[in-house]
């Protein structure tokens, strides 16, 4: 079984296999195939589990804001006498500019309820996607800015422009739809203005399509966040500070995430094969030195013939 499909057919054929054995051997495999399968999708599926966590945990923090209606209405007196004081400019005087285009409430309210969550998932499925080594870093980023805003709206209780009674029309209750049918329905509590995470979520879109992204209309796409800034301001949802201090947060997320996710756990640097080439020292060849010669053979001694007298 170990050599795959071809080789355990080839098995059970080489052994004259009947229908019976033909079809418990394509239903190994389509365990095989199954077990395969199930793990590729166990890390979407802890990924999905992970962020309806989330989900629900600031679902469920929302509603632990401290302090009272009346908390909420005097830090919202104190909130915009500081705009005004910063001479920022006024969100009701913008509103009225607005409101003065056919259909621009509806459009406003449309967007703020529609794209805030649907356009945070499409972003994230986007990255699991196409672009898994940008995934992780962002996810922790989105989870850092969620729980760092949690912390903000609990100390910190707001009550929008629209309920504050500065004069600025509550669009989703005039025109609708309307993101808020009670005044604490448990997902969003509406005296929790104090930031403003659809803006911190639209920088988090924007700033991620800008740094991931090659296409030229990634710039469409930045067009989220300052679309997103007008939108939460001309609904009366935010004053101009609650975004800025959603930009703060944003950065800090961003900085923390950065030294936290340096590289995936567990991930090592890849091997890739290369040619290396190494160079070889060429054995120098022996110096040509001509063999001496021999020296030449002395002649022997000439035999003179020694001439005696006979007797």
């Amino acid at each position: 079984m170990r050599g795959g499909t071809g080789a355990l057919r080839l098995v059970f054929a080489g052994s004259g296999a009947t229908d019976a054995e033909d079809g418990m051997a394509n239903g190994v495999l389509r365990l095989r195939g199954a077990n395969g399968v199930l793990r590729s999708a166990r890390p979407l599926a802890f990924e999905v589990a992970s962020l309806l966590i989330l989900f629900a945990a600031y679902k469920w923090g929302r509603t632990l804001v401290e302090g009272g209606v009346g908390d909420a209405m005097a830090n919202a007196s104190r909130l915009w006498d500081l705009e005004r004081a910063a001479r920022l400019p006024g969100e009701g005087a913008l509103q009225s500019w607005v409101l003065g285009w056919d259909h621009a409430a509806l459009l406003a309210n449309l967007y703020y309820v529609g794209v805030h969550f649907p356009g945070t998932a499409l972003l994230l499925i986007w990255l699991y996607t196409r672009h898994r080594d940008a995934y992780r870093r962002v996810r922790t980023e989105l989870v850092v800015l969620t729980a760092a805003g949690l912390g903000v709206q609990m100390l910190f209780p707001l009550a929008p422009p629209r309920l504050a009674g500065l004069g600025m029309v509550d669009t989703m209750q005039t025109v609708g739809p309307s993101a808020y049918p009670q005044v604490a329905d448990g997902i969003a509590n509406q005296y929790a203005a104090m930031p403003s995470l659809h803006i911190g979520w639209a920088l988090l879109v924007a700033v991620t399509v800008l740094r991931v992204s090659r296409s030229r209309w990634r710039w469409a796409v930045a067009l989220h966040a300052p679309v997103t800034v007008l939108v939460v301001v001309v609904t009366a949802n935010h004053y101009w500070l609650d975004g800025l201090v959603a930009a703060v947060l944003f950065g800090f997320a961003a900085a923390l995430t950065a030294i936290v996710v340096r590289r995936p756990a567990g991930a090592r640097p890849a091997m890739v094969a290369a040619t290396v080439t190494v160079p070889v020292a060429r054995p120098v060849a022996a110096p040509l030195v001509p063999a001496p010669r021999e020296a030449p053979a002395e002649p022997e001694a000439a035999r003179v013939p020694v001439l005696t007298p006979s007797r």
